[in-house]
């Protein structure tokens, strides 16, 4: 028994450090089209086209990633996507020396191309190694541990990259300001990828199912693939679009909010789905004392507390704030009595609610209503996926997470749609498009999940 702890632990372990890791990568990438427009002078639209090379690639590469993972195994696969990563950083060092804005955007498609190999092998992988009715928990648990990475990397920007980049002259100065970050991150991913080879991971899975008789006939598993498709182009829209709304409509001492000022609101706007997720890993797990759930959940009000404070430079004001909001979103909470579907359709109406109340008011509201945006996307992919492959054989698992995967590339798709809305109407009317990809989800929490096949 306590081996079979110790291999658990060392799984969720493992686990835990790539989801940080792909989740650094990602938000990376999603805050630094900020930058890129800068550098490249683009029009909002062609910046967003970082997220897209970022996010395609779930389209073209999940599916036979995940039969792939069938065949080589979770930790080959995590191996292989962590080198991928690592290629992918490297060649950011060439693209800001050009500088040259297709290979930033080829640099982010190889990149990307790692982290959908982990994303596809990670998942399933936390649902497998315990019961399934843990699993919700645990799915929140590593997610949270992806959201410390997602809240650090705007703060990394704001303090590294645009504070550098307010002092250059040129383009291709500003540009340099990246390549550190990405040689680091790839140095970092090698080493990572090595200590896994090393180390003896334990097994899941079940008996092969063809693709055929199986996952394609079961709703709640497209559906669900659906909901992750509106769910990541409206997080991912929302994030890539923040900084420059937040330059564009709030006015600081008479004059336009500096880029360094808003990304660390982009990192209060990821950590709000760092608090939430911590928040659903204790709602949403096995613990049975309250006392001890409710003491957990005083540490994370905590945490909000100073992490706000944190990356605002110690403006407890700020951070006083944030907490303020994290003590609604545990409240919000309590009305999804610990059940997956409940609290994503509370969490998805709220959401809704939030981004309509960005895209038609102004000034401190506007800012906060964006910005708890994050608090309530937090349970969101975790409890799609969760409801997703539920009922499923253990064999069944990869190939559905390989069709999941791949409706992420909404992440390419509606940050488009919502840079063009900019463009043409203003930055307060692509909040619209959010707010409906929301309502799709309180749909498939309510309805869509429940469908099962005959």
């Amino acid at each position: 028994m306590e081996q079979k702890h110790a291999k658990y632990g060392l799984g969720m372990t493992v686990i835990g450090s790539i989801f940080f890791i792909f989740g650094f990568a990602t938000t990376f990438i999603i805050t630094l089209s900020g930058q890129v427009k800068d550098i490249f002078m683009l029009t909002e639209f062609k910046a967003q086209l970082l997220s897209f090379s970022f996010f395609i690639t779930y389209f073209f590469i999940s599916i036979p990633i995940g039969l792939y993972i069938k065949k080589i195994g979770y930790k080959s696969a995590l191996i292989a996507g962590l080198l991928l990563m690592a290629a992918g950083s490297f060649l950011f060092f060439p693209a800001a020396k050009a500088p040259s804005f297709p290979l930033f955007l080829a640099a982010t498609f190889v990149l990307a191309s790692g982290v959908v190999f982990l994303q596809t092998a990670a998942n399933p992988y936390v649902t497998a190694l315990g019961s399934e009715e843990s699993a919700g928990g645990r799915m929140n648990l590593v997610q949270a541990l992806n959201s410390i990475a997602t809240m650090v990397a705007p703060w990394i920007i704001s303090v590294f990259i645009f504070r550098g980049a307010s002092e250059m002259l040129t383009s291709m100065q500003k540009a340099e300001t990246v390549q550190m970050p990405f040689i680091i991150i790839g140095v970092i991913v090698v080493l990572v990828a090595i200590a896994i080879a090393l180390i003896k991971l334990p097994e899941v899975g079940g008996s092969s199912v063809e693709l055929k008789k199986s996952v394609w006939k079961h709703p709640h598993v497209l559906l669900g693939a659906l909901g992750i498709f509106f769910y990541v182009g409206a997080e991912v829209g929302t994030g890539g679009l923040i900084l420059n709304y937040l330059k564009e409509t709030q006015i600081i001492d008479g004059l336009p909010m500096e880029s360094a000022v808003a990304a660390k609101y982009v990192a209060i706007y990821w950590g709000g789905a760092m608090i939430g997720r911590f928040f659903g890993s204790i709602m949403l797990s096995n613990i049975t004392d309250n006392i001890k759930k409710y003491s957990y959940a005083a540490a994370v009000l905590l945490l909000a507390l100073v992490s706000g404070s944190f990356v605002t430079e110690w403006n407890w004001n700020i951070g006083l704030v944030f907490m303020i909001v994290a003590i609604g979103n545990f409240i919000m909470m309590q009305l999804g009595k610990g059940n997956a579907g409940r609290s994503l359709a509370v969490f998805a109406l709220i959401a809704a609610t939030l981004a309509i109340v960005t895209a038609f008011t102004s000034g401190s509201v506007a800012l906060w209503a964006v910005i708890s945006i994050g608090m309530f996307n937090s349970i969101m992919f975790p409890n799609i996926f969760t409801l997703a492959v539920k009922d499923l054989d253990p064999g069944e698992l990869s190939t559905a997470s390989g069709i999941i995967n791949t409706l992420i590339f909404g992440g390419a798709i509606i940050p488009l749609i919502m840079g063009k809305i900019a463009d043409v109407s203003g930055y307060s009317w692509a909040f619209v498009v959010p707010a409906l990809c929301y309502l799709y989800i309180f749909f498939y929490a309510v309805k869509g999940s429940k469908f099962r096949s005959a």
